[in-house]
């Protein structure tokens, strides 16, 4: 197969681009063809497809859910800054200025 020589402007769309190349690679090692070359029938295809977007919904779970515990550590950080700043505000006494 002949190389293509491909000028990028963009380096993420390069980035995507390799991990393409790359992925292609690994299932031809595994298989030992193309995706061309692959004779599945129909419903292999569709189950083959649901199985990814399976794991793409529970991919997308997992992330979330590590958001929101990103989030809420945030969250608590913030009221922490914010109750030292109000500490530092009051007078020897207790007493806010």
């Amino acid at each position: 197969m002949r190389k293509k020589e491909i000028e990028f402007r963009d380096p993420v769309v390069e980035s995507v681009v390799d991990k393409f190349v790359s992925r292609s690679d690994v299932g031809f090692a595994k298989y030992g063809k193309t995706l061309r070359d692959d004779k599945s029938d129909l419903f292999a295809w569709v189950n083959h497809l649901q199985e990814e977007l399976m794991d793409a919904v529970l991919y997308m779970q997992r992330l979330k859910e590590e958001l929101t515990d990103l989030q809420q550590e945030a969250m608590i950080n913030r009221v922490q800054v914010n109750y030292e700043l109000v500490d530092v505000k009051k007078d020897r006494y207790g007493n806010y200025n």
